[in-house]
């Protein structure tokens, strides 16, 4: 996921990394785009946690630092797995790192359920921000580079990353819950972008 103001700080120090720190050492590799088939379909989930997962994520985690994004999911790089890396701050601003293999998210329903209301990018549709509500709080529970069972809460931008990295998972863009207007908007802000993202960013 983009961050819509600042990128993050050093990604050496984010606050938390409650199942241990990103791996590093990896390879930066292409941005995939919106339109490519495999952003668009369900991933495969991840079975075997050995080198060759613990590798694309490294490679994972570089690309989103060089993109200065938030979040990335490993079809973001041209790869059907279910599995995502985030860097993201929560409402209280505090950066919470981690990897989710196989991701489940839930959010409150009924009377605890609110709406955030705020910008969201994409950094395989880079460039552009929109408004796009999501529910405010959000949990999700998966594996962990080594197969154990994770979980992370987030609220504020964190929400968000954990919903729109699940989605990706899923084969669901964020464009796809916009209604046409804001997708129009969307679209433009992309387009006139396009010069300052070639096709080997960020790599």
């Amino acid at each position: 996921m983009a961050e819509p103001t600042t990128a993050p700080a050093d990604p050496s120090t984010p606050d938390l990394t409650p199942y241990g720190p990103l791996p590093t050492g990896g390879t930066v590799r292409p941005m995939t785009r919106w339109g490519t088939p495999v952003m668009h379909a369900p991933q495969q989930p991840v079975t075997s946690y050995d080198e060759e997962l613990r590798s694309l994520v490294a490679d994972m985690v570089a690309t989103m630092y060089a993109a200065d994004g938030v979040g990335l999911a490993a079809c973001q790089i041209g790869v059907d797995r279910a599995v995502f890396v985030f860097d993201c701050p929560d409402a209280e601003g505090r950066r919470v790192a981690g990897v989710v293999c196989n991701p489940d998210v839930s959010v409150p329903e009924g009377a605890g359920r609110h709406l955030d209301e705020d910008e969201e990018g994409c950094l395989s549709y880079p460039g552009a921000f929109v408004t796009c509500a999501r529910p405010d709080v959000a949990t999700v529970v998966g594996q962990g580079l080594d197969g154990q069972e994770v979980t992370f809460t987030g609220d504020g931008l964190l929400a968000r990353c954990l919903q729109h990295e699940t989605d990706h998972t899923l084969g669901t863009v964020f464009g796809d819950r916009l209604p046409t207007k804001a997708r129009k908007k969307l679209t433009k802000a992309h387009d006139k972008a396009a010069e300052e993202y070639p096709l080997t960013w960020p790599a």
